[in-house]
């Protein structure tokens, strides 16, 4: 399909309007001129409000993993010590990232269909010692949404140099709170709960991660160390997506306009409806305890009766846009996404009746 009738993808979400006629602009050259740094550090200030941070922002051109990339690499060199907190495809995967730029690793794991508990954590940090801890806030191919708070306590109190979190599916969905939190490296994307296009990425950086980047001094195309003057000095790395940043200036007006207390209000009342219904439906949620669930996503157990396949085919001749998952999920579980623009009622009601329908 080009385009969805009833998109409900956990990401890349609807794009308003008003977003994408930011895109219609003949912008000139973003090197050039001062109004582009004018505009990142208006952008830079909305991050710093929606995630909760006085934190210093690099923000990059490509889809979240540029940054997912850039921050490791910058800071880890080979042979330090990561441990990567999973409790799922993607945690898992932070630190399998790490691990091929040469990190020692060690996995701290919990069932997919779980969330983080402190304990293991705190004794893996006082064992393993490591440089960095990295967690997923919003693990979404589980559908879950992890506590990631007590562990930057355990970061903070047994003097972990750097705590890296992946908040790319619950920035702006959710309380995401980098500084209360002690995280370092806070990294999102734009094409979630924020709505706007894939092709953008940011950090917000502490003061501490950006004495590491220095000290590591990676100087590739995903580096973090050229943002942290960038601003400064008018000079970014390579030229800049100036339409795309205007793009993310509108999402975050949107989102700051709407207020975030509503913002926030609105997603879990989706998650609910969504999660009421499907169970009206027989079908079971794929995480083992509700309370775990992510307000930005449904994660829900393919019915064995329907498979998988013949499950999307039927939606996807109606129009209806979802997403299985991914790993060892794959073919288990499909996902529905009620984030950003799509943390709507109405939105998720006509996709509820459509699984109605189809449903044998």
């Amino acid at each position: 399909m080009l385009t969805y009738t009833i998109p409900l993808v956990p990401g890349p979400t609807r794009v308003p309007e008003s977003v994408r006629r930011a895109y219609l602009i003949d912008y000139a050259s973003a090197d050039l001129e001062p109004e582009y740094s004018q505009l990142y550090a208006t952008v830079q200030e909305q991050l710093r409000a929606i995630l909760n941070t006085g934190n210093q922002f690099a923000i990059m051109t490509g889809e979240g993993m540029i940054a997912l990339w850039g921050a490791l690499k910058s800071c880890i060199r080979p042979g330090e010590r990561v441990l990567a907190v999973s409790t799922g495809v993607f945690g898992h995967g932070i630190g399998e990232m790490a691990a091929a730029i040469g990190a020692q690793v060690r996995w701290v794991d919990f069932g997919y269909d779980e969330i983080i508990q402190p304990e293991p954590v705190e004794a893996a940090i006082r064992d393993f010692q490591p440089r960095m801890v990295t967690a997923v806030h919003c693990e979404t191919p589980s559908g879950t949404l992890n506590p990631v708070g007590p562990v930057g306590e355990l970061v903070h109190q047994y003097g972990v140099p750097l705590y890296y979190v992946d908040a790319v599916a619950s920035a702006a969905g959710t309380p995401v709170l980098t500084d209360e939190w002690h995280i370092d490296l806070c990294l999102i994307g734009s094409q979630k709960a924020l709505s706007a296009f894939p092709d953008l990425a940011a950090v917000a950086v502490s003061e501490r991660a950006w004495e590491t980047i220095a000290r590591v001094d990676y100087p590739g195309y995903d580096a973090l160390l050229p943002y942290r003057d960038a601003l400064e000095k008018r000079w970014f790395p390579y030229t800049p997506a100036w339409a795309s940043l205007a793009a993310l200036h509108e999402a975050c007006r949107l989102v700051l306009d709407e207020g975030l207390p509503h913002v926030y209000a609105r997603h879990v009342e989706a998650a609910h409806h969504c999660r009421t219904r499907a169970r009206a439906m027989g079908l079971s949620l794929y995480p083992v305890d509700e309370a775990a669930c992510s307000p930005t996503v449904t994660a829900l157990k393919v019915p064995k009766s329907l498979g998988w396949d013949e499950l999307n085919r039927r939606l996807r001749a109606r129009g209806m846009g979802i997403a299985g998952s991914l790993g060892p999920l794959s073919g288990q579980v499909f996902r529905i996404g009620h984030m950003g623009t799509q943390a709507n009622i109405p939105l998720v009601n006509q996709g509820m009746d459509t699984l109605a329908d189809i449903l044998p």
